[in-house]
């Protein structure tokens, strides 16, 4: 299984993430700023990653994903953010599975932990509660552990789906 995993980290948080998944995965890495459409054409599997900006992924990652073509590759999503994941308003993942859905990416899994916070003085009082707290030590070493077991199940879960397919 040859494995690509293009991500943007802005304050280094994702990038620690995407390493750490590298490393268990034996995957290429690249940034998002770096990479072409073309690039996936000789991987099995992809993984975009990104840290999270007002409740969705970095605009680049968005952005590249609209302008691939998944041809029914497998994929899986991850992310940190400092806001803490909350159904009703964080739906972190929606907006980039939707672009890698309708491309013709099968996402077969999705990974979040928490980023240390780079902004504190987020505006408005109804607003600030969800925007997350200082966490200068995140993504920890409990975080990458947690990200490691998640690229051992990817790597589990996208032999079990080939071999069905």
């Amino acid at each position: 299984m040859k494995t690509l995993i293009i991500y943007s980290s802005v304050h280094g948080n994702t990038e620690k993430i995407a390493k750490a998944i590298a490393e268990v995965m034996n995957a290429e890495l690249k940034k998002v700023d770096d990479a072409i459409a073309d690039d996936i054409k000789n991987y099995d599997l992809i993984g975009f990653g990104s840290g999270i900006y007002y409740g969705r992924h970095h605009k680049n990652l968005l952005k590249f994903a609209e302008n691939v073509n998944g041809n029914g590759k497998k994929a899986f999503i991850f992310s940190t953010s400092s806001g803490k994941k909350l159904p009703v308003i964080n739906n972190f993942d929606k907006a980039l599975l939707k672009k890698l859905s309708r491309k013709g990416f099968t996402v077969i899994g999705n990974f979040n932990c928490r980023g240390k916070k780079a902004y504190y003085n987020t505006p408005g009082l109804i607003i600030r509660p969800f925007c997350g707290q200082k966490e200068e030590d995140r993504p920890n070493a409990e975080d990458i552990e947690k990200a490691k077991k998640f690229a051992e199940n990817m790597k589990k879960l996208f032999s079990e789906t080939t071999r069905l397919s």
